[in-house]
Parts: structure tokens; C-alpha cells; sequence
């Protein structure tokens, strides 16, 4: 993951209704992958507004659309240069259903 540069060209303005929706779009968008605690982070995040006052409100109407995207793509660069690889077995080991986090896109490394 350390090789896969972190897009800097980010002109467009993605609607979202939900984190891990923002994270689908941005790896369909960027046609990149996102690291596995990313995505795990994605989730806890919507996970945490469950029974919030504002629950049924779209996302990207409180947060910044361009805003939500620095956030994501801020975690995605220190989860890809910073993740211990024994960290991440640790959390595998324990969480037989992680293979849904893993990503199968692999863009073409220059």
C-alpha cells in the first residue's frame, strides 16, 4: 500500500449519505483501494451515529463533501505509512469476515 500514491488531484464534489459510501465512491472515483483499518474506520464512524439526533440527515449536508474527502484520504496516508503488518494479522486473525474489507482493486504502479 506504501507504493500507491494518495491522489492530489481531487476537483470533483462526491454526494455521499454515509462514510462508507464516500469511501466506495472515492475507490470507484480514484480507482484505488482503501487500506483495510480505513475501511474498518469508515464503518465505526456510521456505526457511531446510530441514534444521533440528526441519524437521518445526508452526511455530505453536515459535512463538506471536499471536507469528508481530506478526512478520508488524511487516514488512508497514515494507515498506509504507519500500519504495522503484525498489527494487521492480529486483527485478522481475530475477525473472520475481514477479507470483506480488503479491496480488489489494484491500480497499475508506475
Amino acid at each position: 500500500m506504501k507504493l500507491i500514491p494518495i491522489p492530489t488531484n481531487r476537483g470533483s464534489v462526491i454526494p455521499f449519505t454515509s462514510w462508507v459510501e464516500l469511501g466506495s465512491s472515492i475507490k470507484q472515483l480514484y480507482n484505488q483501494p482503501l487500506h483495510y483499518l480505513t475501511d474498518v474506520q469508515l464503518k465505526k464512524m456510521d456505526q457511531e451515529r446510530l441514534g444521533a439526533e440528526d441519524m437521518d440527515v445526508r452526511l455530505d449536508t453536515i459535512i463538506h463533501p471536499t471536507q469528508a474527502e481530506a478526512t478520508i484520504w488524511l487516514m488512508e496516508e497514515v494507515h498506509r505509512h504507519t500500519s504495522s503488518p503484525h498489527h494487521l494479522l492480529q486483527l485478522w486473525e481475530v475477525d473472520s469476515k475481514y477479507h470483506a474489507f480488503i479491496d480488489a482493486i489494484f491500480p497499475k504502479l508506475e
